[in-house]
């Protein structure tokens, strides 16, 4: 695990990228935050205080029913995304998917990396671009979420032949997507290739 990994807090285990919760035998808590007086600074460095209620950060609100209503943000920079989880998780599922795999362990790990793409395309729809751009984005990252997921059926049922061609399909959308927005990244499954940076 290279040092940025480490101070990251991820773990990298078979091609794929965990942050370190994951590691937990069980979740944390996930009590509502709740800021007290000293813990952020109301606007001047240095000076104690907290934000009004309902604005410190990821605080969630509740409706007029008395629903939780959480607030997606997205916090990682798009590269960071594409880089650690969609980049890492597409490379271990050509590792596994170069000869059929003989165990079942390996379908059923190569079935997660898949559906973590699938969520990759999740977090992307956090990330458009404010501009015009904006509905394509939204295509483009449906496109390989549902791409990702029809790849995990077929691993689910073990076809090889329907992975390897549903994971060249996930290729695509990506190429796709990169040609639309100028990124000068493209993916060519099943082939030798240099480590990307996007």
């Amino acid at each position: 695990m290279n040092m940025r990994a480490r101070a990251l807090g991820f773990v990298l285990i078979g091609g794929v990228v965990l942050h370190g919760a994951w590691a937990l035998s069980q979740p944390p808590s996930l009590t509502p935050y709740q800021p007290g007086p000293g813990q952020f600074p109301p606007g001047q460095p240095g000076q104690p205080g907290q934000f009004p209620p309902g604005q410190a950060p990821g605080q969630p609100g509740q409706n007029p029913q008395g629903k939780l209503m959480p607030k997606l943000e997205a916090f990682a920079e798009t590269k960071l995304i594409m880089e650690g989880l969609a980049q890492s998780n597409f490379r271990g599922l050509e590792k596994i998917l170069s000869q059929k795999p003989q165990e079942n362990q390996q379908w059923v790990f190569a079935r997660g990396q898949a559906l973590l793409l699938a969520e990759t395309g999740n977090l992307l729809m956090l990330r458009p671009p404010k501009n015009e751009g904006e509905p394509v984005w939204f295509q483009r990252a449906t496109d390989y979420r549902n791409w990702s997921v029809y790849l995990a059926q077929c691993l689910a049922i073990k076809d090889y032949e329907r992975s390897r061609a549903a994971l060249t399909g996930v290729a695509n959308t990506c190429n796709r997507c990169h040609q639309t927005f100028r990124v000068p990244v493209q993916i060519r499954p099943f082939e030798d290739q240099p480590k990307v940076s996007y």
